[in-house]
Formats: structure tokens, sequence, C-alpha cells
């Protein structure tokens, strides 16, 4: 059903590239007749334009995984309050650009801070996200610093590629351990009163998954494992791909120097990629979800390093 979906999509976006083209042709022939339509002509150009720009970034999602759903995990850094603010501004705006997409999303586990913020998120989104994995660096006016004094902070961002039961992965239940605790994040009241949050270990690996949206410890437990092996292939991928290091160990450390990407509010205002070189001064709009430039860029760099 995903695959016909997807067919009727490509034969729908022919159809209407088509019709776009064939308007645009309209208008130069009336153009050569003489009637004003510079107005029309112009929006109908910049429309297409549009259509065009989302056609790249689609054919640029050729890889492995990449028409697959992703599971998107965030920490913050070094800066305590400031760094879990700033995790809960990250997750806000991934939510944003997946609510601009028009892509579902499940919030799976929630740490709230103890002053603001988060300790932890993680969610799933049924689009990827592989060009958000690393650092994020915020620069601004603290507003938790009664001097208004200008503070740095990080969070980093993981993301693995949700498999489904056409991939095989096998979990020994001698290899992982399971932690119930009481629900702390997001939800009703029932959610905060029993202990039907999910906490799966892998031990071997390390890997961990957590899962506290739903009301029943077994559905959050079957979350969570869901979770676990997604996290599990994506780790054995990394194998495959003779990287020099295992997946916890590629993300760099929180802090100065490692990060992909610079959010400066103050005293300028420009939110940088530091690998594509991608930059845009409306960090406003970025925060509030529109991350397809910074996408199209690191999909272009992908598909550049692959040829």
């Amino acid at each position: 059903m995903r695959q016909k979906k997807r067919l009727e999509e490509v034969l729908s976006t022919e159809a209407e590239l088509v019709r776009r083209s064939g308007d645009i042709s309209a208008y130069f022939e009336l153009a050569r007749e003489g009637e004003n339509v510079d107005a029309d002509l112009r929006r109908e150009i910049d429309s297409l334009r549009e259509l065009v720009d989302r056609l790249e970034t689609e054919t640029l999602l050729s890889g492995e995984n990449d028409a697959r759903n992703a599971i998107v995990t965030i920490h913050p850094g070094a800066g305590g309050t400031e760094s879990q603010d700033w995790a809960d501004m990250l997750l806000r705006m991934y939510l944003r650009w997946a609510e601009r997409q028009g892509f579902q999303t499940i919030l799976y586990d929630y740490q709230p801070g103890e002053e603001a913020g988060l300790k932890s998120a993680t969610f799933a989104v049924n689009g990827l996200l592989t060009s958000e994995i690393g650092v994020h660096r915020l620069v601004r006016i603290s507003p938790f610093d009664q001097a208004k004094r200008r503070h740095t902070s990080f969070a980093s961002v993981f993301v693995s590629p949700e498999i489904d039961d056409s991939i095989e992965v096998v979990i020994k239940p001698d290899d992982i351990r399971v932690d119930t605790y009481r629900s702390s994040g997001k939800g009703g009241q029932h959610v905060n009163t029993t202990d039907s949050a999910v906490r799966i270990t892998h031990l071997p690996t390390g890997l961990v998954a957590s899962c506290q949206n739903e009301r029943s410890q077994h559905k959050n437990r079957e979350r969570a494992m869901s979770m676990l092996r997604s996290k599990l292939y994506e780790f054995e991928m990394e194998k495959k791909r003779e990287a020099t290091k295992k997946i916890e160990d590629s993300k760099l450390d929180i802090d100065f120097g490692s990060q992909i990407r610079s959010y400066v509010l103050q005293p300028y205002r420009l939110i940088k990629d530091h690998r594509t070189k991608v930059e845009i001064g409306d960090v406003d709009r970025v925060l509030d979800g529109d991350l397809q430039p910074f996408i199209r860029g690191y999909l272009r760099m992908r598909r550049g390093e692959k040829q």
C-alpha cells in the first residue's frame, strides 16, 4: 500500500508539472499578443519553482532508508537549564517542520527539565531527518540570567530509521534489561499515576529505548522494543559501512567545536550549517519549522560525496 501511494503521488506530480508548464506557455502566448500578464506569469513561475525545489529534495532522498519513518532523539548538552531549554526549542522546531510538511508525529518519550526545557525527548515522524544528526549550538541573551548576559548552549540530535517486520533484528531476552517507572512527561492524568513507562537497555551495546506516551505498560514495552530494534539496525548498518566509530561514538562531544549548525540570536541573527555552508538570516522562520533549505543543502552535499 505504501508503494501504491508513492506511485500515485508520482503520477499526480507529473500531471501537475504538465498543467503548470502548460499554464506558463499560455501566458507567454498572451504576452506575445500584447496582453499584460506580467504579474500572473511571475506568480506561476514562482509557484513552479517551489514545486521543483520540493521535487529536487524528494529526488535526492534516494538512500537505502530514506523512504522509512524516522525515530528522533534529542539530548541537551553542556549548559544546564540553558541547554535543556534549547533542546525543547529544537523539539518544537522539528514538530513544526513535520506539521508544515504534513507529516505525522508520535511523541514516545519526554523527560522534562527541573527548571525548564527537557532532559530527553524521543519522537517518530514519517519523514527522515538524517540532515539533523549531530550537535546544534545556540547563542542568545539568556532568559534565565538576570544580568542579561549572552550564553552558548548545546543539544544533540540523533536519528535512526524506523524498521518494520520486513527486516529481521534478533534481540535475545538475556541481552536486555527492562525497567518500569512512573511517567513524568506530557500526558493525561492517568499516565502520571502508574508505573506504565518502560525503559529497555540492550546490554551488549548500551543502546537504550524508552516510551511513556501510552497508558498501558504493555503498549509502551512494544513501542520501546520497536525503537530498540530500529536503533540496533542502524548500529549494525554503521558497522557494515565500516565507519571508524560505532553509532554512539560517532556523535561528537556536545560542546564547543563539535556543532554541525549554529543558531546565533545575539549579537546578530544568523543560522549557519557548518557542513554545507548554507546560511539563513531569518532565524524565526527556521525555528518555526522551515528547515527545507538546510535539508536540501545536506542532500546535495551527500549526493556530491557519493559521486
